[in-house]
């Protein structure tokens, strides 16, 4: 049996390589038997024993899961609680045959029928009602997941279309720019647009140069508002009209943004066989704190983009707050804010900026670039491209809103 189920098994797409592990496994001795069922982690009122974390690590050992098992067994344990008292706070429950055809289907993954399947596990010392917990965790939270994002994974036809046809992705065109964005808190807003109207006029890179260091908001002011060449696409759709008008040394009309002016200097323009990805959707989060661009309140940032080193960390940040000094949003380039749009342009995933500000000033804006999602391949149809599309998008609401269940929670033993 043993050699039997290691060859069939292999295609379950629980892992990348799946086969089965030969290492006998020893019967426990009463005490270890005991011990076994002592509790290890408690998530809010739920308890994990000893058993279910050795129970899960067998089963990952059995598939050949990458990584340590009885890590991987933990963190899984951890997260289903999570994923099961959120479904059974929404009155989400699957049914006896819902659980039933979910072990069938993965055991279909191998080629073996449920029983089969579950007769093989038990050869390797893993309970069925292991395998049954498994699939129970993963239903609750598919159909929870459906049932509180579903109508926000809509894909529009223009999404489609765009996905399709790669438009705003073929251009060769990139730009050589520099900027300088400057804070117009409402009792400064007179004198700030009357400097920008004045560096509006101006042709001389240094002069920009000189203004983004002595007025500009932004990381780049220290480089005198000097960004690395950017292709057109990766600019907000907002700006490439009004930057492609430019000559070189001309700099824009002063653009209003929340609490800022922007100007934008083109210093040079090049046409290659340059083709950048592209993007169909940005995940950004923004963790909003008092006190705009103060000399405390932009230290506490810094402290803060030392601690953080991607979005799901914030919710830890947020945790016991207001749900409203925290958003996180999955939109397409073209519907992003035109000043945060510039900004994640210039960020890497994990990366941060704290340029922007809102409430006139007195919120500044701590925005952190989660990741961006590419586009479907073109040779797909209009279905697959839909199904992609709403894949990734209930994928980044799911992942976001599990890191933050996992941020509210009270875990011990972890």
């Amino acid at each position: 049996m043993q050699m039997t189920f290691a060859r069939l098994i292999r295609p379950v797409a629980l892992c990348a390589t799946l086969a089965l592990c030969a290492a006998p496994i020893a019967a426990p001795t009463p005490a270890h038997a005991q011990n076994l069922f002592a509790p290890a982690i408690t998530v809010d009122d739920s308890v994990i024993t000893n058993y279910e974390i050795e129970q899960r690590a067998r089963m990952l050992t059995v598939l050949n899961a990458p990584g340590d098992p009885s890590k991987m067994a933990r963190e899984q344990l951890i997260e289903d609680r999570l994923r099961l008292q959120a479904s059974r706070a929404a009155g989400i429950t699957p049914s006896e045959q819902d659980v039933l055809d979910g072990m069938e289907e993965f055991a279909g993954r191998a080629n073996l029928s449920r029983e089969a399947f579950t007769a093989a596990l038990a050869s390797e010392g893993v309970a069925e009602q292991t395998f049954r917990d498994f699939v129970q965790a993963g239903l609750s939270w598919r159909q929870l997941v459906q049932a509180r994002f579903g109508g926000q994974s809509a894909i529009s036809q223009t999404e489609i279309d765009r996905a399709l046809s790669g438009a705003g992705g073929q251009s060769n065109v990139r730009l050589l720019l520099s900027e300088i964005i400057m804070p117009a808190q409402p009792q400064e807003a007179a004198a700030v647009q009357a400097r920008a109207e004045r560096l509006a006029q101006t042709t001389s890179t240094a002069e920009f140069s000189a203004a983004a260091r002595q007025y500009s908001a932004t990381a780049t002011r220290d480089n005198g508002g000097r960004l690395p060449w950017k292709a057109l696409d990766e600019l907000p759709p907002q700006l490439r009209s009004i930057l492609m008008a430019l000559s070189p040394g001309e700099v824009t009309a002063p653009i209003p943004l929340q609490g800022a002016v922007a100007l934008f200097q083109l210093r040079d323009i090049e046409e290659a066989g340059y083709t950048p990805p592209e993007i169909a959707s940005v995940e950004y989060a923004a963790y909003y704190m008092a006190g705009g661009r103060s000399t405390e309140t932009l230290a506490k940032a810094r402290v803060l983009a030392q601690r953080v080193d991607r979005c799901d960390d914030l919710y830890g940040i947020a945790k016991g707050q207001p749900a409203s000094v925290l958003t996180r949003e999955t939109l397409p380039p073209s519907q992003l804010p035109t000043d945060v749009a510039f900004e994640l342009s210039k960020l890497d995933p994990g990366e941060v900026s704290t340029a922007l500000t809102r409430s006139n000033g007195q919120t500044l804006m701590f925005l952190m670039l989660c990741g961006r999602t590419a586009k479907v391949a073109e040779d797909a149809d209009r279905n697959t491209v839909e199904m992609g599309l709403r894949n990734q998008r209930l994928g980044a609401l799911s992942d976001s809103y599990l890191a933050q269940l996992r941020a509210n929670a009270r875990i011990v033993g972890e």
